[in-house]
């Protein structure tokens, strides 16, 4: 199966094209839609070609109960302490506000989809036609909301954090069987913030060639590095969370990138791809000017003819329009068939001679 390049809205998708940069707004609106608007404005100064969103209610991803198993209990976590409820009451993104985002994205020259949690979330989406669709980490096991999905018939992201091989395999067989043809797997390690020895980049080309889809990655560390390594690596989307300012607080702020910085991973992910290039040896034509500044055999002093050639009178030195070095040892002993100034570059003619060959 050859793994093709496709569209997302206006904006081609491959290796053969600069990486494509989602801003990932997720909670990050702080529960203003005035500030998504910003974040959307921001966003598209940046570079980045979309802003994605995340489409679920409190009550479609779990269930109204705060205690137990429903509370998260991980003193290392952002969100310690709090229920799963109350956490996707404040994150969530309301329903009316997908609309306006959407149109304000087009307006700026950006494309805007989701992330739905459950099948409602897909056909309010399908109202609102939306160009691709993205399955969050936390729902690669979600086979019938993947069918669903891949049945739109629309390019479809699937993260793959925490999923082994035998369940990717599952999602991607589904996504296939369903009907999708523009498939794209995203590296991802689910932890809040994630840090760089946990992200196992290296597994982009094998998941690429395991399951011959277009790999990127959704990257939850700090800065950029990651993301620009991963280009290197052949991933062709790179997703991070986006956010005005992390000083704003929010639920996603911590591990969120700013504009500045968006605006340079934007740069430096297509300066990484940029020079993966091809396999080339020697010179390229940008090089070929500076061929004249490598060493080359010079007469080095004054010569008369039937001079022998010493190191007194032969340097290797710069420019190099010289013989190559790689003669020095062959030339020395070789007698100069004219006189010859100083600063002249040693070639052949001026050994040709009977007492020399």
């Amino acid at each position: 199966m050859s793994i093709n390049n496709f569209n997302i809205g206006p904006f081609e998708v491959g290796n053969s094209v600069r990486p494509f940069i989602i801003a990932e707004m997720s909670g990050n609106h702080n529960q203003s839609l005035d500030r998504a608007l910003a974040i959307v404005e921001a966003a598209s100064k940046t570079g980045a070609q979309a802003i994605k969103l995340q489409t679920y209610t409190a009550d479609t991803i779990t269930l109204d109960v705060h205690e137990n198993e429903f509370k998260v209990q991980d003193e290392k976590s952002l969100w310690n302490g709090k229920s799963l409820h109350k956490l996707y009451g404040e994150a969530y993104t309301p329903w009316e506000w997908h609309a306006p985002i959407m149109k304000r994205a087009k307006e700026l020259g950006m494309v805007c989809f989701s992330s739905p949690f459950d099948e409602t979330a897909v056909d309010f989406l399908e109202d609102l036609n939306v160009p691709a669709y993205k399955i969050a980490s936390f729902e690669n096991i979600h086979l019938p909301l993947i069918r669903k999905v891949a049945a739109t018939g629309k390019p479809l992201i699937i993260s793959t954090g925490m999923a082994t091989i035998a369940e990717l395999h599952e999602a991607v067989t589904a996504a296939r069987e369903a009907g999708c043809k523009n498939l794209v797997l995203l590296k991802c390690t689910s932890t809040y913030p994630a840090i760089p020895i946990n992200s196992n980049i290296a597994t982009i080309p094998h998941m690429r060639e395991l399951f011959q889809c277009q790999v990127g990655l959704s990257d939850h560390t700090m800065g950029t590095g990651v993301s620009v390594a991963a280009v290197t690596l052949g991933a062709t989307i790179v997703e991070k969370h986006f956010t005005l300012s992390r000083a704003d607080g929010g639920v996603d702020s911590a591990f969120s990138l700013e504009p500045l910085e968006m605006q340079a991973l934007v740069t430096e992910t297509e300066r990484a791809w940029q020079a993966l290039g091809v396999v080339r040896y020697g010179a390229t034509d940008a090089e070929k000017k500076s061929l004249v500044f490598r060493r080359s055999l010079y007469i080095s002093s004054d010569i008369k003819k039937g001079t022998v050639l010493s190191p007194e009178n032969v340097r290797c030195v710069r420019p190099g329009l010289g013989l190559p070095p790689k003669y020095f040892d062959q030339v020395m002993g070789l007698k100069f068939n004219i006189d010859v100034a100083k600063g002249t570059p040693l070639t052949w003619e001026l050994l040709l001679d009977k007492n020399n060959f």
